[in-house]
């Protein structure tokens, strides 16, 4: 499998080249030369597969022959070491719960699975070092802490905006150490997403192997699509329209889930539920692309004025804006709206959503309104526990502290706090 830059002016490079270099050399995305739906046989039999069974199936065509089968394998199985739980909220309404790993958020599974590709990649190499940067708005942070930490030949620069992240999420990427360093930047999340897209760029930092574990990296973003596949194998009995919601921020998370409906997953329809970040909602009524600066709110990790994924997911759809228009809604919801719903789903069905899973219940009622005879499955993307500052006072409830999250409350924050791209580069010159 061959990959090739959305911006159509670098050359087409293999698996491994793509995961190492993050970006392509004219700026572009990775995407991949081509995507072969699976057979029907797969599908019929998919309620006995495995998981990781599945998984494999999905994955394979774009890893190619850059890992042996028996290794990829071996990944997947050390990725998909969670459960990925759907539990009926209403009826005809189940919230798939991504968020059972050791961050307790969806991106525990790409960042597993990248961290894993890239030292299988470096396994030979011995004082050639990778520097993984990466900008998270959330949780992105947290997951590729956990899923780098203590790999060998990486080092991993995490940016994050100062204040805009939640205190539980912050202590996930500022206390683990070893091969973990966070940057404290004085901005929002595309200030940071902006510094990382620069780094890459810069002629005097190609000697530090810089790679991104944002979704931008094919590592990071195509192994979201094993989930949808997950949510599948279990309605499928009920033999009805399968509509899905992804709270989108970034864009990557609900890309991957049209990628697995080119597979040939039966998604019926899929919806894009956004804060006040209405950059794509904008779109879909205008037909301009027109991003805008980041606006803080409740629902941080989809505080993105310009999404990077969008390209990808027009690219899926050649620019066809009304075939894109037949598998995709999208629409914003304010602060309000999504603690009323917060508060609704708790006080009707006691299931307990966070923000960002609460705007896509918002999203998928909006579109089921119109298609009665559907499932619909809204995605929580993260443990209530990660934003218990909002959860506590919107529900008055107290939540109960998992395991993962009380290893990190009492450890010390440890960032280096950053104001320019000149500071970064500054500091990924001196690094050892």
């Amino acid at each position: 499998m061959k990959y090739y830059s959305l911006n159509h002016n670098a050359p087409k490079v293999a698996f491994q080249e793509a995961v190492i270099q993050g970006l392509a050399q004219d700026k572009g995305l990775y995407f991949p030369e081509q995507i072969i739906p699976l057979s029907e046989a797969f599908f019929d039999s998919i309620e006995q597969r495995s998981n990781a069974e599945i998984a494999f199936e999905v994955i394979q065509q774009f890893v190619g022959d850059a890992i042996p089968n028996s290794v990829l394998k071996t990944i997947i199985e050390d990725t998909l070491c969670f459960d990925f739980p759907l539990v009926e909220v209403e009826q005809n309404i189940y919230a798939l719960e991504l968020y059972h790993g050791p961050t307790m958020a969806f991106k525990d599974v790409g960042a597993r699975f990248m961290a894993r590709c890239l030292a299988y990649f470096n396994k030979d190499k011995n004082d050639n070092k990778n520097t993984v940067l990466v900008a998270t708005s959330g949780d992105t942070g947290g997951a590729v802490a956990s899923g780098f930490l203590g790999v060998s030949g990486v080092e991993v620069v995490i940016l994050y905006p100062s204040g805009k992240v939640s205190d539980i999420q912050e202590r996930q990427l500022t206390t683990l150490g070893q091969n973990i360093t966070a940057l404290e930047v004085d901005g929002f999340f595309d200030d940071c997403q902006d510094m990382v897209k620069k780094a890459f760029l810069d002629e005097d930092l190609k000697h530090k192997n810089l790679t991104s574990a944002n979704s931008i990296n094919i590592a990071r973003w195509l192994p979201q699509m094993f989930y949808f596949f997950f949510a599948y194998k279990a309605l499928k009995k009920q033999n009805k329209p399968l509509v899905i919601a992804c709270p989108s921020g970034n864009f990557g998370n609900i890309c991957a889930g049209i990628m697995a409906k080119k597979l040939g997953l039966p998604i019926a329809h899929f919806v894009a539920a956004t804060n006040v970040n209405d950059t794509v909602p904008r779109f879909l009524e205008n037909g301009k692309y027109d991003p805008k600066p980041s606006i803080a709110t409740i629902s941080n990790a989809m505080d993105v004025g310009n999404p990077s994924n969008f390209i990808r997911i027009q690219e899926l759809y050649a620019n066809d804006l009304k075939a894109f228009e037949n598998d995709f809604s999208a629409f914003a919801f304010t602060d309000e709206a999504t603690q009323e719903a917060m508060k609704s789903i708790y006080k009707n069905n006691q299931y307990i959503a966070e923000p960002h899973g609460a705007v896509g219940y918002l999203g998928l009622k909006k579109v089921l309104k119109n298609s009665e005879n559907s499932i619909g499955v809204f995605l929580e993307t993260a443990h209530p526990i990660k934003f218990l500052d909002i959860v506590t006072p919107v529900l008055n409830i107290q939540l109960q502290v998992p395991k993962q999250i009380e290893s990190v409350l009492n450890k010390e924050k440890v960032s280096i706090k950053i104001s320019s791209y000149e500071d970064l580069k500054t500091f990924l010159i001196n690094q050892n």
